[in-house]
């Protein structure tokens, strides 16, 4: 029954052994400053070896970040906790960085003609949206994206937000093709959760950002799926319609350099690619808008608040930038 279909997300937690030599950059004084006080702000400690490596990562970091913001860019990049890592890392810890397909995923969703509003945001309807989260060093975005499609879908057909464990799917979701911090999609997570009869609640079911067993009780399960609506591949008017109309939407993108120390503005790029054999990242889409003719996606992602627009990024929409509009499904909640 099930194809064997791509993991997102996944990671191996190790970083890179350090990597002096001669060919290294010299940090200068005003770099090394910033280091030190990033450090202070995100209560980094080093050994010196590493000291020495994770300064010239960052002071490289941070001289791509200048020169990005001193061209004529959509978004700007800034530091963030990722500031002293390299992408090879970040993919390694919190990506999926082997090719993907996420055409394996069998649409079901038939979408109208329109006129759709011309923005969205369901953060500002009401209570509908959970705050921002952090998956850490496991690859379990997937997971995040899951939870937070069915909360939704769960506040706004019933005006209760639920906080649901993202722990049980790392957890519990393998029969479904899904492989815990190794990697999965919303798409069948859902499916785990509608044929698994439903999943608990984050206070009954912390999240620890490992693997586990699967420690699931039926009778804490506090939120269930009836169906699973999974939108035609490439189909970004169909997305538009389903955020309009119904709900947030999961959907999946590859995740390229440039995105790592994005800060705010609508994220566009020239280095990702739109066939969906090559997303490497689940989110979940909350909203849609356009900006000086730009139209965009409002995106909630899975690297806490701190990250970003306060945890959210803009994306280019219209476009199927980054092969977004590959892998996008919602749940219809059983209320």
């Amino acid at each position: 029954m099930w194809a064997v279909l791509p993991l997102l997300c996944a990671g191996a937690w190790l970083l890179g052994a350090p990597a002096c030599g001669a060919a290294e950059l010299a940090a200068n004084s005003l770099e090394k400053f910033h280091f030190q006080s990033w450090m202070v702000q995100h209560q980094k400690k080093y050994s010196s070896e590493e000291y020495y490596h994770r300064l010239q990562v960052f002071a490289s970091n941070l001289r791509e970040i200048n020169a990005h913001n001193a061209r004529n860019h959509t978004f700007k990049m800034g530091l963030n906790q990722f500031s002293d890592m390299s992408f090879d890392e970040l993919k390694r810890k919190y990506l999926w960085s082997e090719p993907q397909n996420c055409s394996a995923t069998k649409s079901n969703y038939l979408r109208g003609t329109g006129p759709y509003p011309p923005s969205m945001d369901w953060r500002k309807k009401g209570n509908f949206v959970t705050p921002v989260k952090n998956q850490g060093s496991c690859g379990s975005c997937w997971t995040f994206s899951t939870t937070g499609a069915l909360e939704s879908a769960v506040a706004i057909a019933t005006g209760k937000l639920p906080f649901l464990a993202e722990q049980q799917l790392v957890d519990c979701a393998q029969n479904f093709n899904n492989h815990g911090c190794q990697g999965g999609l919303p798409s069948q997570a859902f499916e785990y959760i509608r044929y698994n009869k439903g999943i608990m609640g984050e206070d009954t079911y912390p999240y620890r950002g490992q693997d586990g067993d699967c420690k699931y009780q039926p009778s804490k399960a506090i939120a269930f799926v009836k169906d699973v609506a999974n939108i035609t591949l490439n189909d970004e008017e169909a997305m538009v319609e389903a955020v309009a109309l119904h709900n947030p939407v999961s959907f999946a993108f590859e995740v390229t350099a440039d995105f790592m120390m994005y800060r705010k503005g609508i994220y566009s790029s020239t280095s990702c690619r739109k066939t969906p054999d090559k997303v490497n990242h689940a989110v979940l889409a909350v909203g849609y808008g356009e900006e000086k003719g730009i139209p965009y996606w409002i995106v909630k992602n899975s690297w806490g608040p701190n990250w970003g627009m306060k945890g959210y990024f803009l994306i280019e929409r219209g476009k199927n930038m980054c092969g977004l509009a590959a892998c996008a499904s919602f749940p219809i909640p059983l209320v």
